[in-house]
């Protein structure tokens, strides 16, 4: 009876979703507040539903509810509680439920923190946001029940994926949903001024919190999974291109422009038109994202169905959501206000030529992560793109946007000139030159480490000497201001740590028998036994290794080989981690001589990755809470 509630609570989440669309509606045509304030109290309903339908979902769960047939499918007796409630989202019906919930609780959120807002824009906003949250609904309901019954009920149910059994996953796909579903916000902004045909400072001011939070979002949950691969996949690497990865790194890269496009047409009334594209094309690729996981186009370790039907259902709501919304554009730009006009050169020019790189990065990831899929559904043969396109192509256009990331801080609004620049900076370039040269001479064999040494020192001398002048003097620093100098920071960290990792890292495939060494620089491995192990749904082989440094022990590693119930085995490596270098090993197989194989990583620097991610983050929510004191000031 449980269950059919819970059927019962989406259906009756679409019926308010739906009221929520359509009474208000009503009401701003007719003018009748009566109607108009009944949105908040419908997306309320909508959201005590929709929580109730994942309550009951969750408790199939942890009763172990086989009669439902995504909990058969995906859980047993024997899984642990806590990957018995990340199952929830561990496969297609779950998670595109959880999506819903974190959409809906997002516009929750909007309703509640946005008083200042007049009602009547608040109100178009939830409508925005209900004809989004009405397209997943029905998709749940039509093509992803995860309320199915299964009869006959079975005594135990299936396996979840393996790979997904892990912590890593209770937290990276909350925290990337809510930065994929936080794009929709800045999107139902921009959708509602196109409607009301202003786009005023007052509008970007409201907006731009939003934004930055979702951003920050996106940005912890693109480098918890970049850490979970890590550790998890046991090849040691952080970033593959794969194409499921790329499908998050493309709002990314559009919410990185965005957000720095509402910083001058807040503060200087330009760049009207692109911020609203860009709003448009964030919340445009986060729907793709969806339709790349979940239409079944990809195989990948991230994509979960392979039904074409659903597909197609996400690939005509794409068609609508994109195609609805860049009509309305064409429609309703001439009604915004004009820009206002900046020089050649100036902060204005500064921030759009960046933003053109941003754009066009993003245009070269989605190029290499759609033509292979193109092809093939063209029938024209398969081709894989990976590592070699995105950094032949990709990381060319990167480099000037780091450069003038930087700069433009020191640039003035409206017209600038290049002279009054240089005298400015004229001893920040000079001590760079400098230090770049010492590289060249120190690192002249490989000119990629030379220049991110070179971009690291660029981006750390220019941003602490901009700190000092502000201190020097004497003007305001706020936390937009500090939050700024972090995410900068926070670039430059990710940018050594990735490059040095990349190439001074060392992989080494040996086989050592019991009592036996492997030497790796100043590092050696003891192998001390290999035993048998096993966990509550799975048993293996396990390895223990001393490790020494200078001869001096420094840690015991245990990598693990698990059968888990499914048959599907696991590599579970050994990480001996550190701020300077990570040393990372693999249990291989048994080599019947007495010997067994283990694959040895050394990582040096690549903890740098995931804090440079973390300050990224950081920044956008120290701008994203400044933003928010000033608002409800």
């Amino acid at each position: 009876m449980l269950i059919e509630i819970g059927h019962i609570a989406l259906i009756l989440t679409l019926v308010f979703i739906s009221l929520q669309i359509i009474l208000p509606s009503i009401g701003l045509y007719r003018h009748q507040n009566n109607l108009i304030l009944l949105a908040k109290p419908l997306l309320w309903a909508s959201f005590f539903w929709v929580w109730v339908a994942f309550a009951i979902l969750m408790n199939g769960f942890l009763t172990d509810d086989f009669s439902i047939l995504y909990v058969a499918s995906n859980s047993n007796t024997q899984l642990p509680l806590l990957y018995k409630i990340t199952a929830l989202w561990g496969a297609h019906e779950g998670s595109v439920l959880f999506w819903l919930n974190i959409l809906i609780s997002w516009s929750l959120a909007v309703s509640i923190f946005s008083k200042r807002i007049p009602t009547r824009v608040i109100t178009q906003i939830i409508i925005v946001l209900g004809l989004i949250s009405l397209g997943f609904v029905l998709f749940i309901l039509f093509t992803s029940n995860p309320f199915e019954r299964l009869s006959p009920i079975p005594l135990e149910g299936r396996e979840l994926n393996p790979l997904l059994q892990d912590f890593g996953l209770a937290i990276h796909p909350p925290m990337l949903y809510m930065g994929y579903v936080g794009m929709a916000v800045p999107f139902a902004f921009v959708l509602s001024a196109l409607i009301q045909g202003k786009l005023d400072s007052t509008w970007l001011k409201w907006s731009r919190p939003w934004t930055l939070i979702a951003w920050a979002f996106l940005t912890i949950g693109i480098v918890l999974g970049s850490w979970w691969a890590y550790y998890e996949l046991g090849w040691g690497g952080w970033w593959f291109w794969d194409p499921v990865e790329n499908a998050s790194f493309m709002p990314w890269l559009v919410a990185t422009a965005l957000v720095h496009s509402l910083i001058v047409s807040q503060k200087r009334g330009a760049f009207k038109h692109w911020t609203v594209l860009l709003a448009i094309l964030g919340f445009s690729l986060s729907l793709l994202g969806t339709f790349l996981v979940r239409s079944g186009v990809l195989t990948s370790v991230h994509s979960f169905a392979t039904d074409p039907g659903r597909g197609v259902f996400i690939l005509i709501f794409l068609v609508i959501a994109i195609g609805g919304s860049f009509s309305l554009y064409a429609w309703r730009a001439n009604k915004l206000t004009k820009n206002n006009s900046f020089g050649t050169f100036s902060r204005e020019s500064g921030l759009l030529l960046n933003n053109i790189f941003l754009v066009i990065a993003m245009a070269t990831v989605l190029l290499g992560t759609l033509y292979p899929l193109l092809l093939d559904a063209l029938g024209l043969g398969k081709i894989s793109v990976g590592a070699p396109y995105f950094q032949t192509v990709f990381v060319p256009i990167m480099i000037p946007a780091i450069f003038m990331m930087v700069v433009v801080p020191f640039m003035r609004w409206k017209t600038d000139n290049l002279n009054r620049l240089t005298k400015q900076l004229n001893y920040v370039w000079l001590s760079i030159l400098l230090i770049g040269i010492g590289f060249s001479f120190v690192f002249y064999q490989e000119i990629s480490v030379v220049l991110a040494l070179f971009l690291f020192s660029w981006i750390m001398i220019h941003s602490i000497y901009l700190l000092t002048q502000r201190i020097k003097q004497q003007q305001k620093i706020d936390l937009s201001f500090i939050g700024m100098i972090v995410a900068h920071i926070g670039i430059a960290i990710f940018l050594l740590g990735a490059t040095v990792t990349t190439k001074y890292g060392i992989e080494k495939d040996v086989s050592i028998a019991i009592n036996k060494s492997f030497k790796l620089n100043n590092y050696q491995l003891i192998l001390k036994k290999i035993e048998n192990t096993q966990g509550e749904n799975w048993h293996g082989t396990q390895a223990v290794l001393d490790l020494y440094e200078n001869n001096q022990k420094i840690d015991i590693l245990i990598p693990q080989k698990r059968q888990y119930s499914s048959g599907m085995p696991m590599t579970e490596a050994a990480i001996n981690a550190g701020l300077t270098r990570d040393i990372y090993v693999a249990l291989g197989e048994d080599l019947k001589n007495g010997s067994w194989s283990f694959r040895i990583y050394h990582k040096p620097l690549i903890r740098l990755i995931w804090l440079g991610g973390l300050l990224i983050a950081l920044g956008a929510l120290f701008a994203a809470f400044n933003n928010f004191y000033r608002k409800e000031k």
